[in-house]
């Protein structure tokens, strides 16, 4: 896929050249305004006043409709009356509204607090979140729209030899006059990378798309851009640096802190779509396997199982007496067994429990595992202070 295809990797469409002129200086000053916007101080601490609860979507691409499909996946179905409209309602979460945006305004109108979650790739939140402290991870790997933001150079000429960031900052042609030109729609992160790498004589032109074409037409030595396959970068001869990956990217639910702490229902709606999030997640290539067997007692039938390292199941197998009715009386010379197998160890496990006894075997696909309490809602209580 190509690099310049962001939709897929989360960060919206992008319309092709041209490339614009912004150029934006990798020197000290720059930087120090970068580092400021970091750990800058939040520009509201009060959350708008409103009583609904407001969810950012993406609207459009690849990312819009792997989001449908996985909140479609936890039962949470997004009705939208009119495709044309902006607004949608989830009939499950009572008093939540969703909006559909492009992935950069969502993050924008998380900080600004015109919204209180939302859904977007973990590279769009760093670019434009821009470490903004209000900005809280509630779930950091949906497990789709994976991609990493790269650096890649050319294939030939003077980087034929060049295999690593170390050697491309040693390279004696980047100077003051004639720095190292890099094209990129990420001018927060990549300044930020190149000043963390010791990179100091470097520009960057911002640019709509089509990236890979830049160093062959002479616009710049080099890209800064969202890499799936790297397939694009192959045909266009470019190629990866060792340490040019500035940060792997996945979809996340991301949230407004302030929100979350002042706005009433807005942390109970964030738990439920955590818990459903996490439940089916957990159970994605999990599958529930049965069988009959014959034994003595529960314990004996368990130690047979135990023994085979495939049929432990998620916490061990549940064993529970099967009874029949046998010259009038009833009786439990048969238990069943039900454990939780993953996809790739199915056949392997089917086997082994027919090794120990195991007859009329049923397998059937797992949609949720609930836990007592999902781990990210305790670390989210946590860095909300609760």
């Amino acid at each position: 896929m190509s690099m310049s295809m962001l939709q897929p990797c989360l960060s919206g469409s992008m319309p092709s050249f041209p490339f614009k002129r912004t150029v934006l200086v990798c020197c000290a000053s720059s930087q120090q305004s970068h580092v400021a916007l970091v750990n800058g101080p939040v520009l509201d601490a009060r959350v708008p006043e409103r009583t609904e609860i407001r969810f950012g979507l993406p609207s459009k691409g690849r990312m819009a409709s792997d989001t449908l499909d996985l909140l479609k996946d936890c039962q949470l179905s997004v009705k939208q009356v009119n495709p044309r409209q902006y607004v949608a309602q989830i009939p499950q979460l009572a008093n939540l509204e969703v909006w559909f945006q492009r992935p950069k305004d969502i993050v924008r109108k998380l900080v600004s607090g015109d919204l209180d979650l939302g859904i977007v790739g973990f590279d769009t939140v760093s670019e434009y979140g821009q470490g903004n402290e209000d900005l809280i991870l509630v779930h950091d790997a949906l497990e789709y729209g994976d991609c990493h933001l790269s650096l890649a150079i050319p294939k030939y000429g003077i980087f034929e030899n060049i295999n690593s960031l170390k050697e491309l900052a040693k390279m004696p042609q980047w100077t003051a006059e004639k720095p190292l030109r890099v094209a990129t729609g990420f001018t927060y992160l990549g300044p930020k990378f190149m000043k963390e790498n010791g990179l100091k004589n470097v520009t960057f032109s911002t640019a709509d798309g089509a990236l890979e074409a830049a160093p062959a037409m002479g616009i710049a030595d080099a890209i800064l851009d969202l890499v799936s396959s790297g397939t694009t970068l192959k045909e266009n001869n470019l190629k990866e640096i060792e340490g040019g990956i500035v940060l792997e990217s996945q979809a996340v639910l991301v949230a407004s802190r302030r929100a979350l702490i002042q706005r009433k229902g807005a942390l109970d709606i964030t738990h439920e779509i955590l818990e459903r999030l996490e439940a089916h997640l957990r159970a994605v290539g999990q599958f529930t396997v049965t069988a009959n067997m014959r034994g003595s007692s529960a314990e004996e039938v368990a130690e047979r199982i135990l023994s085979q390292p495939s049929l432990s199941g998620l916490q061990g197998p549940t064993v529970s007496p099967v009874f029949r009715k046998r010259d009038g009386k009833v009786a439990s010379d048969y238990f069943a067994i039900v454990i939780c197998v993953p996809k790739k160890a199915l056949y392997k496990s089917v086997q082994q429990l027919r090794a120990v006894g195991g007859s009329g075997v049923l397998v059937s696909p797992l949609t949720y595992i609930f836990d007592e309490e999902t781990p990210r809602w305790r670390e989210l209580l946590r860095k909300l202070g609760l």
